[in-house]
């Protein structure tokens, strides 16, 4: 659950960030909004997630 929060929150603040900065236009967030719905309920939604989950481990795994 802290994984999908925090990639929610993550992605809301990129998403401002190209509205704002690179021209990203509200229609075009709409759109990929839309499209996450629509992949959450898809077949391949346990596949993003398993991928994400994977990811944020190996970046927790990072030592600096």
């Amino acid at each position: 659950m802290a994984v999908s929060v925090s990639a929610v929150v993550l992605l809301a603040i990129i998403t401002v960030l190209l509205i704002r900065k690179a021209g990203l236009n509200a229609g075009h967030a709409i759109v990929c909004v839309l499209l996450g719905f629509y992949l959450a309920s898809s077949s391949i939604a346990p596949t993003i997630s398993q991928v994400t989950a994977r990811v944020a481990q190996l970046i927790g795994e990072i030592k600096f």
